[in-house]
């Protein structure tokens, strides 16, 4: 996260020296999200970094880089197959995003604001398909339990969220 991202300024990490364990467990949450949206074998030769800066943390860090990370991916991946230099040319299978929901005051929400995700009841991070399909569902009860019917309505709004998102996607890589 960038320095002026959250309420109290952070120092950049690079300056530290050292990367912090959050950053790390973000950093491994992406390339499992973005891997499972791409025949790996069809870069070739090539390998493709992702550098996600926030430039605005308040909640949902982890989902909103996931989702613009897939949006740079396909971009990325456009122009590898425009210069030729795809091993196979159609290596994405899928779209990649994310959201957070929760339950808060008794109430499930999707995309969870600061204030919400520190007094909820419930969190998750949901990785979905473009198709809806899950890639990883994280998800705490912050104190108060959760039954499988609470999980099926977070499911479900996640879904939908996503699915919302997917479009958005495809919005911005067809302009």
């Amino acid at each position: 996260m960038l320095p002026r991202s959250t309420h109290t300024r952070s120092d950049r990490e690079s300056v530290r020296g050292k990367i912090g364990g959050r950053t790390h467990e973000i950093s491994r949450l992406i390339g499992r999200a973005l891997r499972a949206s791409i025949d790996l074998s069809a870069l070739g030769e090539n390998s493709i970094a992702m550098d996600c800066d926030v430039l605005q943390a308040d909640g949902g860090t982890r989902t909103a880089a996931i989702t613009g990370a897939y949006v740079a991916l396909a971009d990325a991946v456009g122009w590898l197959r425009d210069n030729g230099k795809l091993a196979k040319p159609d290596p994405l299978h899928t779209s990649v995003a994310a959201v957070s929901v929760g339950v808060v005051d008794g109430e499930p929400r999707l995309d969870l604001e600061y204030v919400e995700d520190v007094a909820a009841d419930t969190d998750m991070n949901i990785v979905c398909t473009g198709t809806g399909d899950f890639i990883e569902v994280q998800g705490t009860a912050e104190g108060v339990v959760f039954d499988r019917a609470t999980l099926d309505v977070l499911l479900d709004l996640a879904v939908g969220g996503c699915a919302t998102l997917t479009k958005a996607q495809q919005a911005a890589l067809s302009s």
